[in-house]
């Protein structure tokens, strides 16, 4: 991104802003004759699980500078993706959170 063309956080006007993913993730190990799971013998590997299943998600774009975070969502990342566009979403969480706080 051209550092003359960059997105910048409404409260604190710093242009430090990372896009955070938090993801929570359910494991489950079926239970065997050696180990719990199929692929697990002598130890849990906690890696080694049998199943997978996401339970929740969120994106948000965060300020490094004062914390504030933006709400987002981006499932894909195109060339469509640019300062313009990151901003654009910051503004409109940050009028949402505006409305929400009257």
């Amino acid at each position: 991104m051209d550092h003359n063309n960059r997105a910048v956080c409404p409260v604190c006007k710093s242009d430090l802003l990372v896009l955070k993913y938090v993801a929570t993730y359910e494991y489950s190990y079926i239970i065997d004759s050696n180990a719990p799971g199929i692929n697990n013998t002598k130890e849990l590997f906690p890696h080694l699980y049998d199943n997978r299943e996401q339970k929740d998600n969120k994106q948000y774009i965060e300020c490094s500078t004062c914390g504030t975070n933006y709400p987002c969502y981006f499932n894909k990342w195109t060339d469509m993706i640019n300062a313009t566009t990151i901003q654009k979403a910051i503004d409109s969480a940050y009028l949402s959170k505006q409305m929400i706080n009257e």
